[in-house]
């Protein structure tokens, strides 16, 4: 498994500026999670995301200033996405979030995202962080499933900033 930074999208500039054969592939690794993207509603039609769809949202996520979009490569291929805060927009918060870690359906139950939050827990880990935290949504028990197996633990309940959906809160010491 290799983690790579995003390429595009520094120094301000603007979605179409995504390496359109980057984006192909992550336009195709996103429609693959049509399942979470209709809990989430995080696209108007989860079952027709679109390329420019992605390109916003990554943008989106780069909005926030201590976020890095990571991506997940094995034999090549892109199989994950990992977006991270270094800081919480909370300033309360001390630690460092899995913003959203998402995997190729095709290659789900394969130890993928296992991989994937051991290395951004590594990375954590590495810059002195103390513990990790995320937020599942409360629609999504296959999402706390995967988590509280990797040792993370429901801490608080509460609203996500962006949409204000119900959200379980976990913590993991690293």
């Amino acid at each position: 498994m290799i983690l790579e930074q995003l390429p595009a999208f520094t120094n301000g500039t603007e979605p179409g500026d995504l390496p359109g054969p980057l984006l192909t592939e992550l336009t195709a690794l996103y429609a693959s999670n049509h399942e979470f993207f209709a809990l989430s509603g995080d696209f108007p039609d989860a079952h027709d995301i679109r390329a420019e769809q992605v390109a916003t949202a990554l943008a989106d996520e780069l909005a926030q200033p201590s976020a890095e979009v990571l991506l997940g490569r094995s034999e090549g291929r892109l199989v994950g996405v990992v977006v991270t805060l270094t800081r919480h927009p909370d300033p309360a918060d001390p630690d460092p979030w899995i913003a959203l870690l998402l995997v190729d359906a095709q290659v789900h139950r394969t130890g993928i995202g296992k991989k994937l939050a051991a290395a951004i827990e590594q990375r954590f880990r590495t810059a002195g962080h103390t513990g990790v935290r995320l937020a599942v949504l409360d629609n999504n028990p296959k999402g706390l499933a995967f988590w509280t197996t990797l040792g993370y633990e429901v801490i608080d309940h509460r609203k996500d900033l962006e949409l204000g959906r119900p959200c379980a809160v976990l913590r993991k010491p690293l």
